[in-house]
């Protein structure tokens, strides 16, 4: 079911509206009787990123180490 509220309602009653929208229901927000934007809940089953799962790539050991005299120079100019 599709719930549509107007801005200042949904200001009044926002806490209403996000229960409804993480029990499964859409909220639709509109201004001037036009729809503006919708709130859903978001599906917590998405996996997240896990940072250093790129098997192929490698960090070498001097990475944050001065660069060389001229290479330094060719980046500043």
């Amino acid at each position: 079911m599709t719930v549509v509220v107007n801005v200042q309602d949904a200001k009044a009653h926002l806490s209403q509206l996000i229960a409804r929208a993480e029990a499964g229901e859409e909220v639709v927000i509109g201004r001037a009787h036009k729809p503006v934007v919708r709130l859903t809940r978001i599906d917590s089953t998405t996996p997240r990123r896990t940072f250093g799962t790129m098997p192929s790539l490698v960090v070498p050991d001097d990475l944050d180490a001065p660069l060389p005299d001229d290479e330094l120079a060719a980046w500043e100019g």
